[in-house]
């Protein structure tokens, strides 16, 4: 056996080293896990889906092996971004997974799975259980299951569409850099027949990632989306992950735009037109966010930082939409699930209304400066997260996801990474200075 269910099985996905952790063996055990999992009444079906990585279509048809040995359908929907899968899966009323291991680079691979109706599946909410039938081994079913082939594009263009007036669209030039990943397919697939010129970055579906990983997330991927806005004067830059469930801007003069100023951007232009609803944002999100939810006459609920938590604290509330620093954005009407290519519609609607550049529909958003999150490593987390407590007393602490403390101008969370000894920590305060000498504060203390 190759396969390192240890390994492989993390939080809120399943994602490894596709031969020395993760293999075809793997994958059908993991898929009839999946099968018996999600075998309730009224689930006849399970829908798999992958992206471009090169390993992925003999992991699917691996995993659908397993599916199918254990008496299930399969809808096959072939290549998929991975809102593409929870459309399918909220439109359909059908668990599914899709193969992908999202930023990592070449060589990775991985499972997202969901329930029916694209309900999220983590280690609280059945990774646990399915990592343990697929160690204990098959247990077939009398009748195998058949598999089909599904086309969800168009169904989930249309989907996509729905979350902005068209008419109201103006012409934009638009940088979008897909990396080589998913964006390749569902980007010009939604931009089709609108009012912008896209200026499309390495659209081919490539997973070995020839020009620059699938990692938005860190600045020297986003090199080349900023020198192209710079040289074709574009209005705004879009750079996608690799299964295209993430999206980063930058301005027409190539300044990035933080996830929680995006989240910011967004909530305003959803509660114009839904006034008085929920937003959901993670607690390591600016706390402009709030502020700008409160602003427009909406009520802001903090939860953990995590998607499963995002979609359980929206359907606990009703929330319109929740955000995350990270670039993940769900919509109520969207399964509660995340898609990059919603938000993107969202911002170049927004960007339509206002009639002036990005920088200055940011402007009065970014009102204090951030650290980012920085990770140190550290033998014992929680020994850490309590000395660092003890030493602010007079300030409002909570426990929620890690340590928070707010200390009226300046605040910041501690919180140890799910996977690594380590501690992440995340400081806001009113400038770039006093954000270097509170980081430098609450460091010391963690050494």
């Amino acid at each position: 056996m190759t396969t390192d269910y240890n390994a492989i099985f993390k939080a809120y996905d399943i994602r490894g080293t596709v031969g020395d952790q993760l293999d075809a063996d793997g994958a059908r055990a993991i898929g009839g896990a999946f099968a018996r999992f999600v075998a309730v009444p009224g689930i006849s079906a399970v829908l798999v889906g992958r992206d471009m990585r090169p390993e992925g279509e003999e992991l699917a048809a691996a995993f659908s092996d397993g599916v199918m040995d254990h008496g299930l359908d399969v809808v096959d929907v072939g290549l998929c971004a991975t809102d593409m899968l929870y459309y399918a899966s909220g439109s359909l009323g059908l668990p599914g997974a899709v193969f992908t291991a999202s930023h990592n680079p070449a060589g990775y691979n991985g499972i997202k799975m969901c329930g029916p109706g694209a309900a999220p599946i983590s280690s609280d909410t059945g990774l646990v259980a399915i990592k343990a039938m697929a160690v204990a081994g098959p247990d077939p079913a009398p009748i195998r299951g058949d598999r089909t082939r599904r086309d969800v594009l168009d169904g989930y263009v249309t989907h996509v569409r729905s979350f902005v007036n068209l008419d109201s669209l103006v012409p934009l030039r638009v940088v979008a850099d897909t990396a080589n990943g998913m964006g390749g397919l569902v980007v010009p697939a939604v931009f089709d027949g609108l009012p912008f010129v896209l200026d499309h970055l390495f659209p081919e579906l490539d997973g070995t990632f020839p020009n620059h990983p699938a990692d938005p997330l860190r600045p020297e991927n986003q090199r080349d989306l900023r020198n192209r806005v710079l040289a074709t004067g574009a209005d705004v830059g879009m750079a996608f992950d690799g299964d295209a469930d993430r999206m980063f801007l930058v301005d027409e003069n190539a300044r990035p735009v933080s996830g929680s100023l995006t989240t910011a951007i967004i909530a305003r232009s959803i509660l114009e037109r839904d006034p008085g609803a929920v937003v959901i944002h993670n607690l390591i999100c600016s706390r402009a966010v709030p502020e700008v939810i409160a602003e427009g006459g909406g009520t802001a609920v903090r939860t953990r930082v995590g998607h499963s938590f995002i979609k359980q604290a929206m359907a606990e509330t009703g929330a319109v939409f929740g955000g995350e620093h990270s670039g993940h954005y769900y919509f109520r009407d969207n399964y509660r699930a995340d898609s990059g290519l919603i938000a993107a519609l969202v911002v170049l609607e927004a960007l339509s209304h206002h009639r002036a550049g990005l920088s200055d529909l940011v402007s009065g958003l970014e009102r204090y400066a951030a650290s980012g999150e920085l990770n140190t490593a550290v033998e014992d987390a929680p020994a850490v997260i309590q000395r660092v407590a003890a030493a602010y007393p007079d300030a409002i602490q909570d426990r929620l996801d890690g340590l928070t403390v707010n200390m009226g101008d300046w605040w910041f969370n501690l919180r140890p990474s799910n996977t690594e000894p380590l501690l992440r920590l995340n400081l806001e305060a009113s400038t770039p200075e006093e954000v270097q000498h509170r980081v430098a504060e609450v460091q010391a203390l963690m050494t």
